[in-house]
């Protein structure tokens, strides 16, 4: 089960980067929560849907690397760096997901959280 929940989670990143609606959406239960790292939440996979057709309409995700998976139970965590270019503005970050799944293998809930870079090292 656990490298299907990491083939699950790279198709689901893998689809922002090819724009790939039915690939993202058969990553999710139909009663999925999702909070992006910066604030916005959505409920139900119609609104999930709605904000994937529309975020990718003018940007483009160009990277979206998971580094490193940990499992616990039902929840799988991953560390990723993340860059887009959002009308002309690209800009990238680093960032933890912690993601639900239910009994059928499908996410029900996604969290991510963001750190900014380059780090800064004030003791270097």
């Amino acid at each position: 089960m656990v490298c299907l929940r990491e083939k699950i989670i790279t198709d689901c990143f893998n689809s922002w980067i090819k724009k790939d609606a039915s690939a993202f959406r058969a990553s999710f239960a139909d009663d999925v929560s999702y909070i992006e790292s910066w604030g916005p939440a959505y409920n139900g996979i119609g609104q999930v849907m709605a904000w994937f057709e529309d975020w990718n309409r003018e940007n483009r995700v160009l990277v979206w690397d998971i580094k490193k998976f940990y499992h616990v139970g039902d929840t799988c965590i991953c560390e990723w760096y993340f860059e887009c270019d959002c009308g002309g503005n690209i800009d990238g970050f680093n960032g933890v997901s912690v993601i639900d799944f239910d009994e059928g293998g499908k996410i029900v809930a996604l969290r991510e959280f963001q750190a900014k870079t380059p780090n800064d090292y004030p003791y270097a």
